[in-house]
């Protein structure tokens, strides 16, 4: 099953004049599927179109086989089976927490709403604040009580617009391992706003990239991140995704030891038990790249890899070096002049140099 869509407008607003929609791909129809790109790249606009808050004449929308949109036929939005989460909560003021639930309940199935209703109260944590009105709660408690909205709809798809844009560095953490934990508990495809790299990286299964309304790439985020397009179009820092397991916790240190295809790495210890699976973000401008293995450095990890291309970067001065190590690509910035120095090419064998403190969590 999968969700198919078909969206193509023309878009004017004050902040885009002759904004031009365009979009045409199929989606997975389980996890987190991150729409990515910087403002004004149309991610918003497809979310309503989605939700049918945009009418969007001769579209075609299937969600695992049901048709909410195929043609001049449109479903209403009242009727699509879709949670929607906004970047402000959006709760209503007057009402308590509890309240403010019990009125998504009235939407969900009632053979399954009280079943529903305490597994989502329990996920999200709510207990303690049911009782008290939005006023009283913090950005990330009133956040995850909006997340509780739309879950309790029991939709058949979940749509996340910037739901973290709005809370400080401090909430975005505390709502974090919520956000992780309704990706593992609830099997329901969730489409998710962001331009926050970060956000991708810790959530994220599935990557579409939009740049003026139009799709860039899309697939595994994992594969995404590290292609030239993406790095190209971004706009973020370059680097890729790795998904590796713990191995090993060195308590005297505060590392810990995680593997992958392409051998090892020595991160900062986060607590992350023996055996589990994390995921990690290695930016191109924390590695360094040499032909020998120098055992005589602070570096730890050292990784031997082969280059499959080098590219100009948008700064004449420095290049791109992919890499293959294990199944794994690595992506390298270097300056053009160690590029020629070491006299790098396709095919040659090299060593990546990665500092422990510098792997994203």
């Amino acid at each position: 099953m999968s969700i198919e869509l078909d969206f193509r407008m023309k878009y004017a607003s004050s902040a885009e004049r002759g904004f031009n929609l365009d979009v045409k791909l199929p989606l997975p129809a389980q996890g987190i599927t991150a729409i990515f790109g910087p403002s004004g790249s149309g991610k918003t606009t497809l979310l309503r179109c989605i939700a049918g808050l945009i009418p969007v004449p001769h579209a075609k929308l299937i969600v695992n086989g049901m048709h909410w949109q195929d043609g001049s036929s449109t479903m209403p939005t009242h009727k699509r089976p879709l949670g929607y989460v906004f970047q402000e909560s959006s709760l209503f003021p007057h009402l308590t927490a509890k309240k403010n639930l019990e009125y998504a309940r009235k939407r969900a199935d009632d053979s399954s709403s009280m079943v529903l209703y305490h597994r989502v109260v329990a996920l999200m944590d709510l207990e303690p604040v049911l009782q008290q009105y939005p006023a009283q709660l913090s950005g990330g408690e009133r956040q995850r009580v909006a997340i509780a909205r739309a879950l309790l709809i029991n939709p058949k798809l979940l749509l996340m617009d910037e739901p973290l844009a709005s809370l400080d560095p401090a909430r975005k953490r505390e709502i974090m391992p919520y956000l992780e934990r309704l990706h593992t508990e609830f099997q329901l495809p969730i489409l998710y706003v962001s331009h926050s790299i970060d956000e991708v990286t810790k959530l994220a299964d599935h990557l579409v990239l939009l740049e003026r309304g139009r799709v860039v790439t899309h697939g595994p985020v994992t594969e995404v991140v590290a292609q030239s397009e993406f790095t190209l179009h971004s706009g973020v820092d370059t680097g890729i995704i790795v998904e590796a397991r713990v191995v090993e916790r060195d308590s005297r240190w505060h590392l810990t030891r995680v593997a992958f295809s392409g051998g090892t790495l020595w991160v900062r210890d986060a607590g992350d038990e023996e055996d589990q699976v994390v995921r990690i973000r290695i930016l191109a401008r924390d590695i360094s790249l040499a032909l020998d293995n120098h055992s005589d450095s602070s570096i730890l990890n050292r990784l031997q890899g082969r280059i499959t291309q080098i590219i100009e970067d948008k700064d004449p001065a420095m290049a791109l070096v992919w890499m293959q190590v294990g199944s794994v690509t690595l992506i390298a910035r270097i300056t053009q002049r160690s590029a020629h120095h070491l006299e790098l090419q396709k095919g040659v064998k090299v060593w990546a140099q990665i500092k422990s403190v510098a792997v994203v969590r």
